[in-house]
């Protein structure tokens, strides 16, 4: 990711969208419902979208990627999301374009040669080794630890939704390398590493989910991984502040997605308010129907004009929390809502498989959810903009 750059032009702005929708729409309808209904992880997409050379976008240009930002990768992240693969299509070229920063940021030469090439051609999947069940979002209290030993860690513990490790075969993985409670400050003591997803160390457990089928969740139990001290990334101690490199650019492009899956939504419902005859009128000549629609279209288009913000401020160096906090409370809520109500326009089609959007409505409902809670973003506008006591 370069900072302090320059923004992109409309033109590029269009070439982005026109070169991501070249590849997405070739993946229709009945393709997305299949892996709905199947479960199974979208190779051919992912390999299109690698061959398109689209996974490599943020990454460094000497490694084979493009360099850009958060505004293009925002830009093509919505544009993924946008046509009926929802965050199907999104979560699974989303993990290539900021998961994987700790390697870009704190990565050695040596690593970045042998890791970051195999990203970006889509010859390695990796799945992320950070959330644990009873830590949650507070991640100074992980428990899963590794331990020094000559050559490098053994690692024990478990995860709580690790997307993609029924596929991958890397992970990152967060660690404690010191105990909490011998810490000086909780954020001590925490390493990253970037390891070979070892089946015969990990136990992968899928978990059945609402939406999002093709790109599995899964809880994880470590048991014995070697790691080399090779695949440490950075210094020992210090991966928590690696990762808040990547925290707001994620807050952003979930924000997109969310709302690239609102406006597919809103689409559909539209033309079918147009299509559809009750009463000798198409419903969509009823203000009943107009209205939500019309109110629906409105906080996309105004929760994008956060969403761009946030992104430009992040690629010219400027501070943007506020902004990409409150871009992903506005997104999520925005595509969700008009999901919901591109499903009560259909009535009870709404409701079959066949018209998509109870499917684009279960896909937008993850947006609300992670990886941040609405509550978390409201108590950081509170205390960080409105200087208000904190509360938790």
């Amino acid at each position: 990711m370069t900072v302090s750059r320059s923004l992109p032009t409309e033109d590029e702005r269009n070439a982005i969208r026109d070169g991501v929708r070249a590849v997405v729409t070739k993946f229709g309808d009945d393709y997305w419902l299949a892996r709905d209904d199947d479960g199974a992880f979208p190779r051919e997409f992912h390999r299109a979208m690698a061959e398109a050379g689209w996974l490599g976008m943020t990454m460094p240009e000497e490694y084979g990627g493009a360099g850009l930002g958060v505004t293009e990768a925002a830009i093509m992240m919505h544009e993924v999301a946008s046509h009926g693969g929802a965050m199907a299509a999104a979560s699974t070229v989303h993990i290539n374009l900021f998961g994987p920063h700790p390697i870009v940021v704190k990565g050695t030469p040596e690593q970045k040669a042998r890791w970051v090439p195999r990203l970006i051609a889509g010859q390695d999947q990796v799945a992320f080794g950070f959330t644990e069940p009873d830590a949650g979002l507070n991640t100074t209290r992980i428990k899963t630890f590794a331990e020094k030993v000559p050559g490098g860690y053994v690692v024990r513990g478990q995860k709580v939704w690790t997307s993609t490790a029924q596929v991958a075969n890397k992970i990152m993985l967060l660690t404690r390398t010191t105990k909490y409670e011998d810490c000086k400050r909780p954020t001590d003591g925490i390493t990253i590493f970037y390891a070979d997803l070892d089946r015969a160390k990990i136990d992968v457990q899928r978990i059945p989910k609402m939406g999002r089928k093709a790109v599995d969740s899964n809880a994880i139990f470590i048991d014995g991984l070697f790691i080399p001290e090779t695949d440490r990334i950075g210094e020992e101690g210090k991966g928590f502040s690696y990762i808040l490199h990547s925290l707001n650019p994620e807050r952003i492009l979930i924000a997109a997605e969310a709302i690239g899956i609102g406006q597919d939504a809103l689409r559909r419902a539209t033309r079918y308010a147009k299509e559809r005859v009750v009463f000798d009128r198409p419903i969509g000549q009823n203000q009943g129907i107009q209205h939500p629609l019309a109110e629906k279209w409105m906080y996309l288009e105004s929760s994008w004009l956060m969403t761009m913000r946030a992104a430009e401020l992040y690629d010219v160096g400027r501070p943007c929390g506020a902004e990409a906090n409150s871009a992903k409370f506005l997104g999520a809520r925005a595509g969700h809502d008009a999901a919901w109500q591109a499903v009560m326009t259909h009535g009870g089609f709404g409701y079959a498989k066949e018209y998509h959007v109870e499917r684009l409505y279960r896909e937008a409902s993850l947006t609300r959810l992670a990886p941040i809670t609405e509550q978390l973003i409201l108590s950081f506008i509170a205390e960080k903009v409105l200087e208000l006591p904190k509360s938790y």
